[in-house]
């Protein structure tokens, strides 16, 4: 039953009139109100008893890896965070750091105005088309003739009609000007979305890479050393089941490359996760994420979030 009235919910909040109304009352009427370190520091505690989290959240002392990540999220903001992550500014602050335009996705087309979606401006190639800002707004679209337009252009004007930052608490995403990007898909030669390869570096040094493998199909989640070594450890959002790792996989061919330049970037940060993909040997870089799963994923043994949580000095 429950199920079934959130799967309603989630249906009617694809209407943008009732998403803009839902947004308002709940994010930023009570933002407005309580001010911004209020409302930051309510919506973070609530949401950590909302996701289960056995232990009370210890921002005086965070000692685990999700705790530290809060602590990040609530006491750093930097004007140059705001680039980062923003997707399409992004882009530039990669180049001005790593000098080479060739790893980044083809930008096919951008836009800060849902009704430049329109059919005819559309690739005729396979193609991501998503948000600028957040997390999980995006459609993967391999043929623009099964696209519902209308409702394409209803899911952009709701990416733009929201901050992220009054959703998740990440001060990066508050000044971010909202805009609609295209880019080419990734596909290897069998058609397949490629491996996504994320490299989180704690105090300029490489913790593990978090891999998300067969993201259209199973979607395998594993972590391994920065030798390469299979560790014993997921780290999943609280609505994912345990035992996704799946069989290990081979090292990336541009392994070393990842590492190089990921630790250009991780120079400018206490913890950083800098996402990478791989096709056919040819090297693409991915995004810079500051806060993974915004602190609220569970380690699985839960002792990883401790162990982890160890290497990260604030």
């Amino acid at each position: 039953m429950m199920k079934s009235i959130k799967q309603l919910i989630k249906k009617a909040f694809k209407n943008y009139y009732l998403y803009k109304a839902f947004y308002l009352i709940r994010y930023y009427i009570p933002y407005i109100v309580l001010g911004e370190d209020r409302y930051a520091m309510s919506e973070t505690i609530r949401k950590w008893k909302k996701y289960k989290f056995i232990k009370p959240l210890n921002l005086d002392h965070p000692q685990t890896l999700n705790e530290k990540i809060q602590w990040l999220k609530l006491n750093v903001k930097e004007n140059f965070h705001t680039i980062c992550a923003d997707k399409l500014t992004s882009r530039k602050y990669w180049v001005d750091k790593i000098h080479n335009e060739s790893y980044l996705v083809p930008l096919l087309f951008y836009t800060y105005d849902w009704k430049d979606i329109r059919i005819d401006v559309l690739p005729d190639e396979p193609f991501v088309i998503k948000s600028s800002s957040g997390s999980d707004s995006y459609h993967i679209i391999r043929n623009k003739k099964s696209v519902n337009i209308k409702q394409l252009r209803n899911d952009c004007r709701r990416w733009l009609c929201s901050n992220y930052y009054l959703i998740s608490q990440e001060w990066q995403y508050k000044n971010v000007k909202p805009a609609i990007i295209i880019e080419k898909l990734l596909l290897d030669k069998n058609g397949r979305i490629p491996n996504d390869y994320k490299f989180h570096y704690m105090n300029g040094e490489l913790a593990f890479v978090y891999c998300a493998v067969d993201r259209e199909g199973t979607n395998y989640r594993s972590i391994y050393s920065p030798d390469w070594k299979m560790m014993d450890v997921e780290w999943v959002s609280s609505n994912s089941h345990a035992g996704a790792v799946g069989a290990p996989i081979e090292r990336p061919y541009n392994y070393e490359e990842m590492i190089r330049i990921s630790s250009i970037i991780a120079k400018d940060f206490k913890y950083v996760r800098v996402d990478f993909y791989e096709v056919d040997k040819k090297l693409y870089y991915g995004e810079i994420t500051l806060h993974h799963g915004s602190g609220y994923d569970h380690f699985i043994p839960e002792k990883w979030d401790e162990i982890l949580g160890s290497k990260l000095q604030l």
